[in-house]
């Protein structure tokens, strides 16, 4: 199936959309805020770069950069995290989320590859090349948009090999709780299979009260201190606003690491000296952190005024997206909003699958608070006038 930003552009592509009307984009989860200063000043310093782009980098990562990510997960989680054998830096998660599957899945026959729905369509992508069957837990608003992970079959867990969760989520922003996370530590032990949490969006959160948590944590917490069957995905694109930099890295068991880690220096896909160099910044600084997630909150605080009597919202746990209820089908939604307020969103049914003859995406849409503050008042000005058309 096509990607759903290419779906998206193909149902967009017949429609002329209000010219009256400046455009604005809430569709893609690209953040638009300035990245920091310091990775501005790197790339303008000659003899810095010069050294940087004269040498092959080392797909393992420098040990700064190393130790950097190490000294971040413990004043973050209080996690103690050995930087030589339980860190791989890599180009976004998005790349490594796509190879971590390619590493792990074995030949055996029909190993499945769990995943939440809707998701990240990289998950999807990943089972499927990697040779395995996806399985769907998903997250219907019956269920107030939490996963069900009770109701998935033993012969299901018996034929896991990994196992995507994303917390907190794309595109629910809901985070997974503590307990469900320990539920599945202890069924990756029982049935042999691997968990690759997806926490990309664990640094813009609401509360400072209730921080999203991380898998390792979670293993350390529980006594399985070598983070046995467990693998965290981190990344400065959110984080930091340097989506272009294809900047993150793994983290946990060291067993899996030494196999992903063979697979990649065949596959080519070292990060840049440059990059590395950045990252090592970007990681040991939450300054700018901090003032990215205020800039987040106090848009959320905006739109949602403006959009509250209109529409049903809640706000979510982590991350930057509205996952909202369409009052009609989400791709006319979509279309209608485009071709009249010339704004675009993400049908919530491209971002999901049917299970079980139901589709959990199906009549939501997608809104990404990226831009300035400015342009997102804008843009839920125009959702309060379309909602007020329907």
């Amino acid at each position: 199936m096509a990607y759903p930003f290419e779906r998206l552009n193909n149902l967009l592509a017949p429609l002329t959309p209000n010219s009256n009307a400046t455009p604005i984009s809430l569709s893609i989860g690209e953040p638009k805020h300035h990245p920091p200063d310091f990775a501005l000043e790197i790339l303008s310093d000659q003899e810095k770069m010069r050294a940087l782009l004269a040498t092959y980098p080392s797909t393992k990562g420098t040990p700064k950069l190393r130790q950097s990510i190490s000294t971040w997960l413990k004043s973050r989680f209080s996690l103690e995290v050995d930087y030589e054998a339980e860190i791989l830096p890599v180009n976004g998660t998005r790349e490594a989320l796509f190879s971590f599957a390619q590493a792990v899945i074995s030949d055996k026959t029909n190993p499945i590859v769990i995943m939440p729905n809707p998701f990240y369509q990289i998950y999807e992508g990943a089972a499927l090349l990697a040779g395995a069957s996806t399985f769907f837990c998903s997250s219907f608003e019956t269920n107030n948009y939490l996963q069900d992970f009770e109701s998935i079959p033993s012969e299901t867990w018996r034929n896991t090999e990994l196992i995507y969760i994303c917390s907190p989520a794309n595109p629910t922003g809901k985070s997974l709780s503590d307990g469900q996370i320990e539920k599945l530590i202890d069924l990756a032990h029982q049935y042999n299979f691997t968990i690759a949490s997806d926490e990309c969006y664990s640094e813009i959160y609401s509360s400072s009260h209730n921080k999203p948590n991380s898998l390792l944590k979670i293993s350390e917490n529980i006594g399985n201190k070598s983070f046995e069957k467990c693998i965290i995905f981190h990344s400065l694109s959110k984080r930091s606003n340097l989506p272009g930099l294809r900047s993150g890295f793994v983290a946990g068991d060291s067993n899996l690491l030494k196999q992903y880690f063979l697979y990649r220096t065949y596959h080519g896909c070292a990060m840049g000296g440059h990059a590395q160099e950045i990252s090592a910044l970007a990681w040991s600084d939450e300054s700018h952190v901090n003032k990215n997630r205020d800039k987040y909150t106090e848009k959320f605080s905006a739109v949602e005024k403006i959009l509250k009597d209109h529409y049903k919202l809640y706000r979510p746990e982590g991350g930057f997206y509205h996952w909202i209820k369409t009052p009609i089908d989400d791709q006319q939604f979509a279309a209608r909003l485009m071709e009249t307020h010339n704004v675009k969103v993400m049908p919530g049914s491209f971002l999901s699958r049917e299970d079980n003859g139901e589709d959990p995406g199906l009549d939501h849409i997608r809104v990404a608070w990226v831009s300035e503050k400015e342009e997102c008042i804008e843009a839920a000005r125009r959702l309060v006038e379309f909602a007020r058309g329907l």
